[in-house]
């Protein structure tokens, strides 16, 4: 819709009288045992498939560099408002700003999260952050899903006020946690893949699903200005928690460069950690160039990478 110029009215749209239906669930049965919980995703999931469902993981921090569900890994130049979700159950909205006047380099100052009407788990509710303002509840001062038998399925904490908030989605399988560090907010997602593959051809603009779009990576030619930190530096910085040098660690060394701010490690070690958490599969969780679709022959090339190619890498993506 965005790179249509479309608009997109977001929280000010009424909700629906009910929400959609939840993948996989079934006709309610008048007899024998009692129907799962419909505002408990993963335990009406297992009863009904005998499994427990998948799960994908995403997340937005720092430049933004973005980590799709599909596993690639792109640093981008996105600015104003760019979907990072947008299905039947969730829409997600980042708007980002340039680092400094003039840099193609930017970073996310506001996030938008709308959780859609569900039919009797909760009603429609809008999480909105901003840098300096990350507030442990939502826009109509709630901090769980309203006044139906499943309100509790959604609920929002604050593990450290004013910088870090968990909002869990238990009727959709879902976590969100949001951070600020460094002037900037991080984005990371844990969602049922049922729910994330729950959007339309109209939806056809979702960070998390396709990463960003070409026009809107950094390339060979947009090299952003560096800071104060020299590239050593900012290699020792980012090496003392994280040390893979995987896309992780090179995002922290490109952020550093540009910002000058060592802060901005903070950002990339809190991202590995959720990833390390939300990933069902640990052996994805570090991504090296060769993942990310880069044309190198062997992911053990980047071990010797020098400086000036990491930093093409990152902005080739």
């Amino acid at each position: 819709m965005i790179q249509h110029n479309c608009s997109r009215q977001g929280p000010t749209a009424p909700p629906p009288p009910r929400g959609p239906a939840l993948p996989g669930a079934g006709p309610v049965r008048s007899s024998g045992p009692p129907a799962p919980d419909p505002c408990d995703y993963e335990g009406r999931f297992f009863r009904l498939n005998g499994q427990p469902p998948g799960f994908l993981h995403c997340a937005s921090f720092g430049d933004p560099h973005v980590r799709s569900f599909h596993h690639h890994f792109h640093t981008c130049r996105v600015q104003g408002a760019w979907p990072l979700l947008d299905n039947d159950f969730l829409f997600v909205q980042a708007t980002s700003s340039p680092v400094a006047s003039g840099a193609n380099a930017t970073t996310t100052r506001k996030l938008t999260i709308i959780f859609k009407n569900m039919q009797e788990c909760i009603d429609q509710k809008v999480y909105q952050a901003e840098v300096d303002n990350l507030p442990a509840a939502f826009e109509d001062g709630s901090i769980n899903g309203g006044d139906r038998p499943g309100g509790s399925s959604l609920s929002i904490r604050t593990a450290n006020p004013g910088s870090h908030v968990e909002i869990r989605a238990v009727y959709i399988g879902t976590t969100i946690i949001i951070r600020q560090t460094a002037g900037q907010l991080s984005f990371s997602i844990k969602v049922a893949e049922d729910v994330a593959r729950a959007f339309s051809a109209e939806q056809d603009l979702q960070l998390c699903v396709g990463g960003c779009p070409p026009s809107q990576r950094l390339s060979r030619s947009e090299r952003s200005r560096r800071g104060a930190i020299t590239i050593d530096t900012a290699r020792q910085l980012c090496k003392e928690g994280l040390p893979v040098e995987d896309a992780y660690f090179h995002s922290c060394v490109f952020d550093v460069l540009i910002s000058g701010d060592p802060n901005f490690t903070v950002a990339a070690q809190a991202a590995l950690e959720d990833a390390r958490a939300f990933l069902p599969d640990l052996e994805k969780l570090h991504l090296f160039p060769l993942d990310a679709g880069v044309p190198l022959s062997s992911a053990t090339l980047l071990a010797p990478l020098l400086s000036e190619v990491f930093v093409l890498w990152l902005c080739i993506q």
